[in-house]
């Protein structure tokens, strides 16, 4: 079955945008998932075809209005789950884009302005999803990311499926550094015990640069670790990812 994703947006000229190339586009032209970009101001219902007004309450900028906003949701609504990106929301983990993928596919709604009416929001169960701390001029670049995430992970996209497993935000562990050859690189040499062929110590090792990178980068993952290493035992080196 497809995966189907549908995106509303006041500029569907924007997609599939880089989902067009590597592993996104490959699937998209052997049909794994399809992309229905949907344009918001076609359910305008004025000559104008005005999508926003002026918010209640007084304050600079407009806002989409929930009636435009609502019909053009109607147009595609189903089973999928609905998502807004604002910087308001939550932030989307990899767990997230996990439990998309297990989904028929999404509906992204992507905001312009100063963002959208709360009542569309509310009467639509609509989750809401930031992709970081930072403010974008709309919500078709968080959309770009979130389907690239999520795409990735459906069956058939990745030509080796256990790739996904080691990533970083896979586990509770940023990813462990990885080398290739030539073993010497100006005068940089790959580990040895990546050359030993000891799949224990291996193993070992990229567990141990794991929790290095991730104590030194992200103090937030790193005590959620701590946490749930002292909840369980930690696995063998040979069993640990």
């Amino acid at each position: 079955m497809t995966w189907r994703a549908s995106v509303l947006t006041l500029f569907p000229e924007m997609f599939p945008g880089p989902l067009a190339g590597a592993l996104a586009g490959r699937a998209l032209t052997r049909g794994i998932w399809s992309l229905d970009p949907v344009n918001i101001r076609d359910f305008a219902t004025d000559r104008h075809r005005s999508v926003d007004d002026t918010p209640f309450g007084g304050g600079p900028g407009m806002v989409m209005r929930a009636d435009v906003v609502d019909a053009a949701l109607a147009s595609v609504a189903d089973d999928r789950p609905v998502v807004f990106l604002t910087p308001r929301g939550h932030p989307f983990t990899q767990a997230d884009a996990k439990r998309y993928a297990a989904a028929p596919g999404l509906i992204l709604l992507c905001g312009r302005y100063e963002g959208i009416d709360q009542r569309v929001i509310d009467a639509r169960a609509t989750e809401e999803k930031s992709i970081g701390d930072y403010v974008l001029s709309g919500g078709e670049l968080p959309a770009l990311v979130v389907l690239d995430a999520v795409v990735r992970l459906l069956p058939g996209v990745m030509g080796a499926p256990d790739s996904a497993t080691d990533e970083s935000f896979s586990t509770p562990l940023l990813e462990y550094p990885h080398y290739t050859r030539p073993a010497e690189w100006q005068g940089r040499h790959v580990p040895d015990v990546l050359l030993s062929g000891h799949h224990a110590a291996v193993a070992a090792w990229r567990r141990a640069e794991a929790e290095r990178i991730t104590s030194e980068r992200r103090p937030d993952l790193w005590a959620a670790y701590r946490g749930q290493d002292r909840a369980a035992p930690v696995a063998s080196p040979a069993t640990a990812p």
